[in-house]
């Protein structure tokens, strides 16, 4: 399977950056140059593919708090950074420059794995000063990733999460948050998890370039049908909408989320922040060039003539005409199936520390 981004864009943190230019001399000559450059892989003319690397994570702690006002949730838990799906758009791949990587293909290819996330999470949730809150899983990175099927990270956590019957919304593009739907369906017991399925489309052509390692859009919509077969509050995110792209999908995706069961859906528009613009300005040139100009003029007329726009308030839904159409668009749609309630709100009432009550009591 192919990349999201076809090269890596220089570290703004970084004082220095290497550039490779084609040169002439052989139809040999420039896929060797390109070859020895990581953002080489998967462009078109056959270069290699990259193969992605993973690392360990020594993190101390693995909750963080949310201070953003327009997010609904109180905590973040990743277990990991960086992601394989390789969305060109995603949002998340400036966290990346942190690591001292680059947000294209590095995000893609250079994955932190956080292998004692269980433990830690476990430690932190049993401390005397833990304030039972929401917990997004994850508010950065897809914790359902490709090689969450091998090493379970995430499961863990869950089976922590349900242990404490902590509160947890998630949000995933990958099917294989089924295979987690006993420990879901016991925090379900005490309205404690809402799941949320990202959609973009029901194309599967356009699915495999959009996401080209995520599952298929009728994996995704089996998986809300099973998780909702298992007792599970599942429902969908239409996001990013890209205007001039996918924007007149909506309707479409939501009837067929209905029809497989959700019970509550969002959206959000497409941003594009700090190292995500040129990504995503590369991936239109090669995936879309017909389309480029239309899309861009549609992004700036939601984004008061910009290509980016991180004000509170406005980042997720855009502003304008253009962006009131798309508002409009969604809530008639989800209001046809009684979707536009969003996520129930989750509990903490049935939060407890493991370990009866001298443990309890210890923390008074």
């Amino acid at each position: 399977m192919g990349r999201g981004a076809g090269f890596n864009p220089a570290n703004r943190f970084e004082p220095i950056a290497v550039e490779f230019e084609e040169v002439d001399g052989g139809a040999d000559q420039p896929d060797a140059a390109r070859s020895s450059l990581p953002g080489a892989a998967d462009r078109p003319g056959g270069h290699p593919l990259l193969r992605t690397q993973f690392f360990k994570d020594h993190a101390s702690s693995v909750i963080t708090r949310n201070t953003s006002p327009d997010l609904g949730f109180d905590y973040t838990l990743n277990p990991y950074r960086g992601c394989e799906h390789g969305c060109a758009y995603c949002y998340a791949r400036p966290y990346h420059e942190y690591l001292g990587f680059s947000a294209g293909l590095d995000f893609e290819t250079r994955i932190m794995v956080k292998e004692d996330a269980p433990e830690l999470l476990r430690g932190e949730l049993a401390a005397c000063g833990w304030k039972p809150g929401v917990i997004a899983l994850s508010g950065v990175t897809d914790c359902y990733q490709p090689i969450e099927r091998r090493l379970g990270i995430t499961r863990r956590c869950l089976g922590v999460l349900a242990e404490f019957r902590q509160p947890v919304s998630l949000i995933t593009k990958n099917a294989l948050v089924v295979r987690d739907a006993d420990h879901l369906a016991e925090l379900a017991r005490h309205r404690a998890v809402g799941v949320l399925l990202s959609m973009t489309t029901l194309d599967p052509d356009l699915s495999r370039v959009m996401e080209p390692r995520a599952s298929s859009p009728s994996q995704r919509l089996a998986a809300v049908r099973a998780l909702a077969a298992a007792g599970v509050p599942v429902g969908v995110n239409i996001a990013p909408v890209i205007p001039g792209l996918n924007d007149h999908e909506i309707p479409a995706l939501l009837d067929a989320a209905a029809a497989a069961g959700a019970q509550f859906a969002g959206w959000g528009m497409l941003r594009l922040p700090l190292g995500v613009k040129d990504v995503f300005l590369d991936w239109l040139d090669r995936c879309f060039p017909g389309k480029k100009n239309r899309v861009l003029a549609r992004i700036r007329d939601v984004r008061g003539g910009r290509l980016d726009r991180s004000s509170f308030g406005v980042r997720f839904t855009g502003e304008g005409i253009f962006a009131e159409q798309i508002r409009a668009l969604f809530r008639a749609a989800a209001r046809r199936h009684g979707l536009e309630r969003g996520m129930p709100a989750l509990s903490t009432e049935s939060f407890r520390r493991p370990g009866g009550d001298q443990l309890e009591l210890a923390c008074w």
